[in-house]
């Protein structure tokens, strides 16, 4: 349905963030950086926070709440927050006793949230260790071949591994022992979805949708395209035979992701969740079927929770979530009994459904036991890098120039490999920071602080993945020539540059799983700094890197929207973040001095 009540397109998310607040006295909200956060927070618990693209409610601003998260940060609809949002999300909560970040496992989200955690511990060095990062990645739908570099999609076990988290947060876990729970669960979570049809995003075109009689198993949340599209409808029996063979299925190489033992024994909770659009009647008749079918393969059901928990606007579909309790055997931190009574445990958020007790309650075991101003702090930093001569102010010009030179040729592939947008996104950043420079906030005088206002910049100006990834690693490298620069006030140079590049790039690798060859930017990125680490001189490191960004063309695609694209078009071009890289280096070195 392509109909929907709003004022305006453009307003839906502050307009229900605002409802939100004004009918729950609880929580209040951050308009500008449409944060959602408890307003009195409590400072000798962990906090936790998740957050994503609206249109995915309740998750994750309709748990906000005592027992659950302390924040949620909201981007448009089905799109990442920036890191901006997140880290005055991070001031707002300002816990001393930790964070826990908890997100779905999609590159915006895992890099804006990344990228923020990064630039708060630049800020705050003696909090950086406070601040924890937890990815959920549940859909069984994606299987090990296609996700092999960029992995499954998180789906709505994110709102288990946070609620059971959250309650041994109130019970006064510490910062180590909420994480390790968190990844626990995480582990131990599958989701499958289907769907009837494709949702509608108020604002655009009716979508396209699936047939009268078609149905789609492993749909995303944001209309992606599932595991398989069938027709006709079967019977609900039927199709919910085919979800739960998907999720507890040991034999199929490509799933089989839950260490399942199938010898009546396996105990799990079940979660059976409303993707939007469907009837609570529907809904009623599949965890009926859902329940009947677990138990027929053998499976005791200890809970099962039945309701809306993760959306997809108004998409007509349903998802089903196992979680995998421990044995007592298993190696695990924590048992059966605690993550049953951390579930059980109460909570005052109004949108969690409270789990129905299908199996006697085990006997109880272990219990785990303000804003600043950001570039004030910054400038307080007394560390210095002294530049020799000009050079890096001519670099940084030069690659600007010939980014914005670029563009065309750089949209062009991106119509093909892509979305179209990669080339428009590199200009909006070069241009950005050649008037940067213009304007003196790239002076030339200190290394470290024009490196970090070049991240700044990129951060403000480029949105999207490459603008994530460009940040994060920008943010990285002036995080490494600090440390450098710790002990003495230091000098500019090659051997600075290798050492300093390296660590920046073993931190982007934390936040993407495209390592070369990947048909990425990463290619001729890994490329020129392993070349300078190697002892090659910058326009030879140039050379190699504009040699990996070519090879991209006979890559297969694995990560990013090209892995989306029919492969046989692809032979035709190379891959355009890596272009765009080859540009801005072989440019930057044509006017450094060997």
């Amino acid at each position: 349905m392509s109909k929907h009540f709003l004022n305006t397109p453009g307003t839906l998310v502050q307009d229900a963030l605002k409802g939100l607040e004004i009918t729950n006295s609880d929580i209040k909200l951050d308009v500008k950086h449409k944060v959602v956060y408890l307003r009195n927070q409590d400072t000798e618990r962990v906090a936790l926070i998740s957050g994503g693209g609206s249109g995915h409610e309740p998750a994750h601003s309709g748990f906000v709440g005592n027992g659950m998260l302390s924040a949620a940060v909201c981007g448009n609809i089905f799109a990442s927050p920036n890191p901006g949002q997140v880290l005055r999300a991070l001031e707002l909560v300002n816990n001393p006793k930790g964070t826990v970040i908890i997100v779905k496992n999609y590159t915006g989200d895992i890099l804006n949230f990344g990228l923020a955690r990064e630039k708060f511990s630049a800020l705050y060095p003696d909090q950086a260790f406070s601040i924890r990062f937890v990815v959920v990645a549940d859909d069984v739908a994606v299987g090990r071949s296609q996700g092999a570099i960029v992995g499954r999609r998180g789906l709505a076990g994110t709102v288990l591994v946070y609620k059971i988290a959250a309650a041994l947060a109130k019970k006064g876990g510490t910062l180590d022992e909420v994480e390790v729970l968190a990844r626990c669960i995480a582990s131990r979570v599958g989701t499958i979805g289907v769907g009837l049809g494709h949702c509608h995003v108020p604002g655009t075109q009716s979508e396209a949708t699936l047939k009268v009689d078609e149905y789609e198993i492993g749909m995303g949340i944001h209309n992606e395209p599932g595991h398989r599209k069938s027709s006709p409808i079967p019977p609900l029996n039927t199709l919910v035979e085919e979800m739960v063979e998907m999720l507890t299925s040991t034999s199929d190489p490509e799933r089989s992701f839950l260490d399942l033992k199938h010898d009546k024994e396996d105990c799990i909770v079940l979660m059976v969740n409303n993707l939007g659009g469907t009837s609570e009647l529907e809904l009623a008749a599949l965890a009926g079927a859902a329940v009947l079918e677990v138990k027929r393969r053998g499976f005791v059901i200890d809970r099962i929770l039945i309701g809306t928990f993760m959306t997809s606007l108004n998409m007509p579909g349903v998802s089903l979530t196992l979680l995998l309790l421990p044995r007592p055997n298993d190696d695990t931190q924590f048992s059966k009994a605690d993550i049953l009574r951390y579930l059980d445990e109460e909570t005052d958020v109004l949108a969690w459904k409270m789990a129905i007790k299908l199996h006697p309650r085990e006997n109880e075991g272990h219990v785990g036991g303000g804003t600043v101003d950001s570039s004030e702090q910054l400038k307080q930093m007394d560390h210095r890098i002294l530049m020799k001569d000009d050079s890096f102010i001519r670099a940084v010009k030069a690659a600007c120039k010939a980014i914005h030179d670029a563009e065309p040729e750089i949209t062009s592939m991106d119509q093909i490999a892509g979305d179209g947008d990669c080339g428009l996104t590199l200009k909006t950043g070069a241009d950005a920071v050649s008037k940067a420079i213009s304007e003196g906030l790239i002076s030339g005088r200190n290394l470290i602080e024009d490196v970090r206002v070049v991240a700044q910049v990129i951060e403000e100006s480029m949105d999207g993945t490459s603008g994530a990834l460009y940040s994060i690693f920008f943010s990285a490298l002036a995080k490494a020539l600090y440390e450098a620069a710790s002990t003495s006030n230091v000098s500019a140079g090659r051997e600075l540059a290798a050492d300093t590049l390296k660590t920046a790039l073993d931190r982007l690798y934390t936040y993407t799983r495209a390592r070369p060859p990947s048909r990425t930017l990463i290619d001729p990125l890994d490329a020129f700094i392993r070349a300078l680490n190697a002892g090659k001189a910058w326009k030879a490191a140039a050379l190699l890197a504009g040699q990996a960004a070519e090879s991209t063309k006979s890559l297969p695609a694995k990560v990013g929207r090209a892995a989306y694209v029919e492969q046989k078009n692809l032979n035709a071009v190379c891959d355009p973040g890596a272009w765009g890289v080859k540009t801005i280096l072989e440019a930057a070195c044509s006017v450094i001095p060997e």
